[in-house]
């Protein structure tokens, strides 16, 4: 009879313990998806929102909307003194002049505010390589904080244009060249004797620190 209490009791308790670890299973796989689902939603709300309501890539930019009369199809740069327009993906955004690519918290600071121009690479009105950013993801709260801007980047397409406004002078360039690097390459940052370009990268996949995604855009002389 003792025998018999002390089975029941074993299998009662290894009954208990499998609930247990069942329960506890369950609950850390849904924390797992609510936690995936705050650092990815932003992701996840920029694909729906392109998807069902594709922005106007042919809407004409404008520095002040004081400027024109028909207001239709028009969009107002967001700093007429540095800033960045991809009309396909919906990016306007101001750009942060400057910033030291090496230094995490120098351009941490500067993405939370806007696109990161990086520091030692020339201005659109010179000849050569502008170098922009917005790619801060030390860790995938950071990632989820900053990269918005770029988060369709990977949209974009040859013969796509986009604009970098620069002293209030707009800047139209037309996308030659998209990529997808690691960490470690450089060579995009080069310049191009002859050539105005600006190079564009973000972290891809979006949300991680895996790769790179580099888009290049050649100037267009109007």
């Amino acid at each position: 009879m003792l025998k018999k209490v002390r089975k029941t009791k074993a299998k009662k308790n290894t009954y208990n313990l499998k609930k247990i670890l069942t329960r506890s299973g369950l609950l850390l796989v849904a924390l797992s998806l609510l936690g995936a689902f705050v650092i990815f939603s932003p992701i996840m709300w920029k694909e729906i929102k392109y998807f069902f309501n594709k922005p106007n890539k042919d809407v004409r930019i404008v520095l002040d909307a004081e400027d024109v009369s028909d207001k239709k199809d028009v969009l107002v740069v967001a700093d007429s003194d540095f800033s960045i327009v991809i009309p396909k993906i919906g990016a306007n955004s101001k750009i942060i002049p400057n910033v030291d690519s090496t230094n995490s918290k120098e351009y941490q600071v500067a993405l939370s505010k806007g696109v990161a121009h990086a520091k030692g690479t020339l201005y659109p009105d010179e000849d050569g390589n502008s170098f922009y950013f917005a790619h801060s993801s030390d860790n995938f709260y950071n990632a989820n904080r900053y990269n918005s801007v770029f988060y369709l980047l990977n949209k974009l397409e040859e013969k796509d244009n986009f604009y970098i406004v620069y002293e209030d002078t707009i800047y139209k360039y037309e996308i030659i060249e998209k990529s997808i690097v690691s960490p470690e390459a450089m060579e995009y940052m080069k310049s191009k004797d002859g050539e105005r370009i600006v190079t564009l990268m973000t972290c891809w996949p979006p949300g991680t620190t895996i790769n790179r995604m580099v888009v290049v855009g050649k100037l267009i002389e109007d």
